[in-house]
């Protein structure tokens, strides 16, 4: 007499992948080509309609990665992209470094100012750290105003000798055969590519590591988090001194490209912080996709409708406000629903597991 006993192969595997991110490695590698090469037979308004673009999507990501991802709201952001490319002019201006290698450093000193931020408004909950943020970024914006060297409240400009001279540029002008201010846009704008590339790469790794699912782990539940282990302090800690190295990145790269810089304009919470929100927003908040789309619907808003003066921002913040109201997880999400496409997963996701019988 013989009897047959199910038994399971529970043999499960944790997947993010999807068929969409299968392909888009392929699509990204044309993406770059084309993105590297574009100043070989595009105009030079197009470059510099590029350099915003690629700008601000950094800007975007690193404002998603702290509030999307982490739930930190600041609109203090604007501290970073102002500290940074003052820090940029203060050495060329001061110490005669050349712009190129003190892009860094605006980086490094956002990075400094981030630690003191940070330490007092952690202290803050809610609308209380998204109001904090502010006003320190108000306090260095002051601050910064008074510093004569470079101009004060009027503010200064790149010397000639500086931007005439850049690395690389000589370079690019006999490569491209075009001039020196000419070839100054093109380097700004491959410094762009590059920083998006890496910016995107590097906050589509980190969530996909054990750090990155603490963090969506506190965004949804602090509590619950912190009862399986995850330290919370330690993540917002790190997760916020990124995003300060990579926003005092770009606003050094901005303002290198620009050539001119003042308190009120580095320090601007309109188009540093509330800009940047709005591209989140509608592009979809939490998702790497999100603000790709975002910059897209902004700058398209903002070439069609930048001549009508307070109609266009009123025009900004209908479609927010429409947004919010009909499609609360963004255009992405919108899409999403409709295609269940995703380009960048990160949800992870058991699969596996076949029975199989034996005598």
């Amino acid at each position: 007499m013989s009897s047959t006993n199910p038994s399971f192969d529970r043999s499960f595997s944790m997947q993010t992948r999807t068929r969409a991110s299968s392909i888009a490695p392929i699509a990204a590698f044309f993406l770059v080509v084309i993105l590297f090469a574009l100043p070989f037979f595009a105009s030079r308004s197009l470059i510099q309609d590029m350099f915003f673009i690629l700008t601000m999507l950094v800007l975007a990501q690193f404002w998603n990665l702290l509030a999307g991802y982490g739930g930190l709201v600041s609109i203090g952001q604007q501290a970073f992209v102002g500290l940074g490319a003052y820090a940029m002019f203060g050495l060329v201006v001061l110490g005669g470094l050349d712009p190129f290698p003190a892009i860094a450093a605006g980086g490094v000193a956002a990075l400094l100012l981030a630690v003191p931020m940070a330490y007092f408004s952690f202290k803050l909950q809610g609308a209380y750290f998204a109001i904090g943020t502010w006003v320190i970024a108000e306090v260095v914006r002051l601050l910064v105003a008074q510093w004569k060297a470079v101009g004060g409240g009027t503010g200064t400009s790149l010397p000639r000798s500086a931007t005439g001279n850049l690395m690389f540029s000589d370079t690019i002008q006999s490569m491209l055969d075009v001039r020196a201010a000419a070839a100054n846009d093109i380097l700004a704008y491959w410094l762009a590519v590059i920083l998006c590339l890496v910016t995107i790469g590097g906050i589509y790794t980190l969530l996909r590591t054990k750090l990155g699912l603490g963090l969506a782990a506190l965004r949804d539940n602090v509590e619950a988090a912190k009862s399986v282990g995850v330290d919370a302090m330690r993540i917002k800690w790190f997760v916020f001194l990124v995003a300060a190295l990579g926003t005092g990145l770009t606003g050094a790269l901005i303002y290198l490209q620009k050539a001119r810089i003042s308190p009120d304009a580095a320090f601007s919470v309109n188009d540093w912080t509330a800009y940047v929100i709005f591209i989140v927003v509608i592009g979809g908040i939490g998702t790497i996709e999100g603000p790709i789309i975002g910059i897209l619907v902004f700058f398209i808003l903002q070439t069609l409708l930048a001549d009508y003066g307070s109609w266009y921002l009123m025009t900004l913040g209908g479609l927010a406000i429409a947004v919010m109201l009909f499609a609360p997880r963004g255009l992405w999400g919108l899409v999403y629903d409709h295609t269940g496409i995703e380009i960048f997963p990160i949800r992870r996701m058991l699969v596996g597991g076949s029975q199989s019988t034996s005598d």
